[in-house]
């Protein structure tokens, strides 16, 4: 009984992550999974499996020129794991081979998967493989004519199935140089096809599963009402900051850079060009995120919209109301608690790079350790020059915004049958 406390469904899901990451590390450093002449120290390796099973996209090596095929198959499959969960990945396998799953297994889908009940798990898990790997399939289509006119037809196609997953999946990683996207950033498809990827990764299973069931805008949850809503506005309001900010983009670079900002973290020129402005709305962006239950981190689009509806609604002395629903104060708790833990991560992990990397610039560090901790990727070159102890420091960050900071801050309490029921006097504290 005393180990079921202690394993609970969120230290588990975070165990399974770390062990991929371990597994994922030590196939790094085999020979097989390197280029001819190349090599990998541990830590790069054990960076490199981190980012890849966060889904960020941060990488101390050119996988293309390190990687061989073997490498870079490995890490496609980390990205694919990190992307739908170890946790749902390995029981959607015993759901597809008819194994039992007991009421353990439930629990760990739920939490995993950030659903408020039970109802409907297995059927929702079957579909989600469909789904995913369905609009991978047709991502890895639309690109392969894209990247046929540059590259033999063995290699477009396997840079088709990478791309699509690792946009999807909202990765980042690519495995077209060190320059990432930077020769289609005039190719309007290939910015478009990323977007879109990007983008449908960021709204998460459940958001899509209720669109293609209700069609409808006014029959759709509150949560998948509040998410396209928060996803269309940051879009829009995203691509206008950059415009603004940065006139060397064009209308759909800046929109390319709002959606990827938020989630996949691909990039196509160097973020050291552009301004400090542009690069602080990107650092914004990135903090936001994408929609709960998707591929995307960041404190979530949903965690930002309570806690502004509660601030708006706490000027007017009233309760926060949205669609003619009213937000309850557990999920308004919920929703500051996350804010406040974000915050906390990355100003710590900021500071600590502080420290380690006095050389780099600040913006340049706050970029860094934000896009790790909101699992996005970009970079203004900072990554390969990190000194061991600050590649330490993105690595935990990366764990942390991969798990949540909720749940990670919750790892260090064991659940006790106790229960305390006094209640203890009130007292005003002295605020603002």
């Amino acid at each position: 009984m005393k180990w079921n406390r202690l394993l609970s469904p969120g230290r588990m899901i975070a165990g399974g992550f770390a062990v991929l990451i371990l597994i994922g590390s030590l196939l790094f450093m085999l020979p097989v999974s390197h280029q001819k002449g190349q090599s990998m120290s541990y830590i790069d390796a054990l960076f490199t499996a981190t980012s890849a099973v966060c889904i960020t996209g941060l990488s101390t090596i050119e996988c293309s020129a390190v990687l061989s095929g073997f490498g870079q198959a490995v890490l496609l499959l980390l990205i694919q794991i990190g992307g739908m969960g170890i946790t749902t990945l390995s029981i959607g396998i015993m759901v597809f081979t008819g194994r039992r799953i007991g009421m353990r297994e439930r629990s760990l889908v739920k939490e995993s998967m950030n659903q408020p009940d039970f109802k409907g798990l297995l059927h929702i898990l079957e579909t989600l493989f469909l789904v995913t790997f369905g609009i991978e399939l047709l991502g890895a289509i639309l690109a392969f004519p894209i990247f046929v006119q540059d590259y033999s037809v063995g290699k477009a196609i396997w840079l088709s199935i990478f791309h699509s997953i690792s946009a999807f999946n909202n990765a980042g990683f690519d495995l077209l140089g060190s320059d990432s996207l930077a020769q289609y950033q005039k190719h309007v498809p290939m910015m478009l096809l990323t977007i879109g990827l990007t983008v449908t990764g960021g709204l998460g299973f459940f958001v899509m599963r209720d669109i293609v069931q209700k069609r409808c805008f006014r029959k759709l949850t509150l949560h998948s009402k509040v998410v396209l809503w928060m996803t269309v506005i940051l879009l829009t309001v995203g691509t206008i900051l950059l415009l603004v900010t940065e006139k060397a983009l064009s209308w759909v670079q800046a929109l390319f850079y709002s959606a990827v900002a938020r989630t996949s973290g691909f990039t196509i020129m160097p973020l050291g060009e552009l301004s400090n402005a542009s690069l602080m709305c990107i650092v914004l962006l990135m903090f936001i995120g994408a929609a709960p239950g998707s591929t995307g981190g960041g404190i979530k689009v949903t965690t930002v919209f309570v806690c502004i509806c509660s601030a708006i609604a706490y000027t007017k002395n009233s309760s926060p109301t949205v669609f003619r629903r009213r937000i309850s104060q557990e999920v308004r708790d919920k929703a500051l608690m996350i804010l406040i833990l974000g915050l906390t991560v990355t100003l710590v992990s900021t500071f600590l790079l502080c420290i380690l990397e006095p050389q780099a610039s600040f913006i340049h560090i706050l970029l860094e350790t934000t896009s790790a901790f909101a699992t996005v990727g970009l970079s203004a070159g900072l990554t390969p020059q990190l000194c061991i102890a600050s590649k330490v420091v993105i690595i935990l960050t990366m764990f942390i915004g991969r798990i949540g900071a909720l749940t990670a801050a919750t790892l260090w309490f064991v659940n006790s049958r106790k229960k305390n029921n006094v209640l203890r006097p009130e007292e005003i504290i002295s605020v603002g």
